[in-house]
């Protein structure tokens, strides 16, 4: 290399019309001596090392220091690969490795630029920044790599650390939003070129206000760690969750679309949430509510699933929270829904839309009228009655429970004021209504402007108000006990409870929920095991119990069997009007007569609902009379043979493969190959629905599933040389036959 700067620097000079300079003088071994020396002081002081790899990127010199580092000799690295060193850098977003950007770096013969990489040996974790460039020789070929290597692993942690904090929640240490945003994006653009499938669960605590009213934001800082590490038990490695602020959780669960396993997953997660919690002393019970839904079905893009998981996030809190819901199309319209319903409501009570009906609840043995229960109802000018589990959420939300709550009380106390008959009556008090301090003062100002005697009115109260404060919880029913009103204890025994309370709280009556009865006539049920144990808590303790939602004969038969003093349930009566009931009233009919079923049929559902189905190329038109999880009835098909397969096509891309197994006139009976499941209502759906990417193969492009996708592939579906239509389509209700 003996003269080659010297040479340079007079050309360049030459070039740029410079002045010649004089002559540098040649590199001499005294030179190349300090030079070394330079190196090797710059490598003993751990500022970094040198490194140099033939044309295959195989090691042909290494410092000293750098072997020492690894923890071998530099014998035993010569002749391995530069990337053998290092450990495959790894795709956070989506856990997969890959070679780049050192390997592409050595194969495209780029320049290196402090690059990280961790190194495969040793016992510690440890970082390098290498640097290189490609070397040639005087023929252009190229000869390998020249480069230099640092430490930087303290460096490298402190700012992976910092990049997590600012990826991860300080209080849960899950992913927060930004994270989970990221990740979800990244692994959606995966999925889609390898035509798989991701679901999203969106969730929210529901009473976690209540916990920071009462309890501190310490506790519910406390509560949130608690919340955190119950749902990383169900979880566990099946997904990624995070906590997006507040009391919202949002879990990323790949490669899951099966509705029956992610049903499962949300209703462990409701459960577990919903144990009780114990804070600094005192106990919290909250509960959760689930939203799901599945790319690409329900969403290709980010925001999209997003939206549609938050959909049926809200769709699970308006049926009556601690509930799960899958999205569907129609949770588009229900969210319009929803939003009149807020700006309706504030308006609903000023313009007299709030009416009180009354059902019965009866004694058990004489059927003799005893008491009712005042439920609040909305007959909205435009759309009718709507329900309370729709309006009474919202009521909630927005902050005009208390001002229903009071109305309620009034109402009642006033209408009850003129009934010829003198009957106890009770009213459902909100949780948030229940936690004004006011509340007994409130009751006895009512109680003395409509002169309604106070022995006769019952607050019922559900056991999510144990949550908070005990000591004011009991202070409370104290108070509201020396206005001489009742105490009901409502929907006992639905998660929530705990014997504890009920030593000191002065309950006259307990309402055993109607989960407990639903099904108990079953064989091989538990419900009455549990319903002989509730009631002969209540003896010992002298307190009334109620059994809630009878509708069959074999449930009131039960229900009186096991000891339950009174009985509420459409077997009896529906919820009705005051003026109805005074009718009644006046009239002495106190005594109630059983109507209903014979016997209590938890598989069949009683619908009515036009649907198609499908036999080999063709659809059908037919009404859907009743469903199950194993089978349907339908009508609409002249005479079609036993044994015939058929596809009932329920919607939203639900296929049900069916067999007909009994056929009358223009009724069949259909046995599903695949049972149905729980849609987290009361409804039913599929496992699995019609995947956008088979709509996606038949030429469309790739989107969530329109209402009826069928109808997309049907053209796909029908052959060329497609046979006739194999049976006549009817329409019962004109008593006439109609060819199509």
């Amino acid at each position: 290399m003996v003269g080659i700067f010297a040479r340079g620097a007079r050309a360049k000079a030459r070039q740029d019309g410079e002045a010649a300079e004089p002559e540098l003088r040649p590199i001499g071994a005294a030179d190349i001596r300090r030079r070394v020396e330079l190196l090797d002081s710059f490598e003993n002081a751990g500022l970094g090392w040198f490194w140099a790899t033939d044309r295959h990127g195989r090691i042909i010199y290494i410092s000293d220091n750098a072997a020492k580092k690894l923890g071998c000799s530099v014998d035993d690295i010569i002749g391995n690969h530069l990337t053998a060193l290092f450990v495959p850098e790894t795709d956070e977003e989506s856990g997969q490795n890959t070679e780049r950007p050192l390997n592409f770096l050595l194969g495209a013969r780029n320049s290196i630029s402090q690059l990280p990489v961790r190194l495969a040996m040793g016992s510690s974790e440890c970082w390098w920044e290498i640097a290189g460039k490609p070397q040639f020789d005087e023929k252009q070929d190229f000869v390998g790599f020249r480069g230099s290597a640092k430490d930087i692993t303290a460096t490298f942690q402190s700012r992976r650390d910092a990049e997590r904090m600012a990826q991860y929640d300080s209080l849960t240490g899950l992913a927060n939003r930004h994270r989970m945003t990221k990740r979800l994006t990244s692994i959606l653009q995966a999925f889609r070129n390898s035509k798989r499938s991701c679901a999203l669960l969106m969730m929210d605590l529901d009473r976690f206000k209540a916990v920071n009213d009462t309890l501190g934001h310490p506790a519910g800082d406390e509560l949130l760690k608690q919340v955190a590490r119950r749902i990383e038990k169900v979880i566990g490695e099946r997904g990624e969750i995070g906590r997006l602020g507040g009391d919202e959780f949002q879990i990323i669960l790949p490669d899951m679309d099966d509705r029956g396993d992610l049903g499962e997953i949300g209703q462990k997660l409701i459960q577990m949430v919903s144990q009780p919690y114990q804070l600094n002393g005192s106990r919290a019970v909250i509960g959760t509510s689930v939203g799901i839904a599945v790319s690409p079905y329900d969403g290709v893009e980010v925001d999209e699933l997003i939206k549609a998981a938050d959909l049926a996030l809200y769709a699970a809190k308006g049926g009556g929270r601690g509930q799960y819901r899958f999205f569907h199309i129609d949770l588009t319209d229900s969210a319009k829904h929803r939003r009149q319903i807020e700006e309706d409501l504030r308006d609903a009570l000023e313009h007299g839309e709030l009416k009180m009906y009354y059902q019965p609840i009866v004694d058990s043995k004489t059927h003799k009228l005893t008491c009712l229960e005042a439920l609040m109802r909305w007959e909205h000018p435009d759309r009718g009655f709507i329900p309370p589990s729709q309006f009474i959420p919202v009521a909630e939300e927005i902050g005009i429970i208390n001002d229903l709550g009071e109305w309620a009380i009034r109402e009642v106390c006033r209408q009850a004021r003129e009934w010829p008959v003198e009957l106890r009556v009770a009213v459902n008090v909100s949780p948030v209504q229940f936690a004004r301090d006011d509340l007994p003062e409130i009751v006895k100002s009512i109680l003395m402007e409509t002169g309604f005697e106070a022995h006769r009115l019952e607050l019922e109260i559900t056991e999510s108000v144990f949550l908070g404060d005990t000591d004011r919880t009991q202070a409370m029913f104290e108070e509201l006990k020396q206005t001489g009103v009742r105490l009901a204890l409502d929907d006992f025994g639905t998660g929530y409870s705990s014997l504890g309370y009920l030593q000191r709280a002065p309950f006259d009556k307990i309402k055993i929920d109607q989960s407990f009865v639903r099904g108990a006539t079953e064989k091989g049920n538990n419900n009455p095991a549990i319903m002989s144990a509730i009631v002969s808590l209540a003896q010992s303790l002298n307190m009334d119990t109620v059994a809630e939602g009878v509708e069959t004969k074999d449930e009131l038969k039960l229900v009186a069997e096991r000891g339950a003093s009174l009985v509420q349930g459409y077997i009896f009566s529906p919820a009705i009007p005051h003026e109805e009931l005074l009718e009644r009233l006046a009239s002495g009919e106190l005594n109630y007569e059983p109507r209903g079923p014979e016997k209590y049929r938890a598989e069949r559902r009683a619908v009515y609902r036009k649907i198609s189905v499908i036999h080999e190329d063709h659809s059908y038109n037919v009404t859907l009379r009743n469903l199950s999880k194993t089978g349907a009835m339908i009508e609409g098909l002249l005479e079609v043979p036993i044994e015939t397969p058929m596809v009932l096509n329920l919607g939203g891309g639900q296929l049900a493969v069916a067999t007909v197994r009994r056929s009358e006139g223009y009724m069949q009976g259909l046995e599903f190959e695949t049972p149905l499941i729980s849609d987290g209502a009361d409804g039913l759906c599929t496992r699995h629905r019609v995947s956008p990417y088979q709509i996606e193969a038949a030429g469309r492009p790739l989107a969530s599933l329109p209402e009826d996708p069928y109808e997309l592939l049907k053209a796909e579906l029908r052959g060329a040389g497609s046979k006739g239509k194999a049976f006549v389509e009817i329409d019962p209700s004109a008593s006439r036959r109609r060819v199509r």
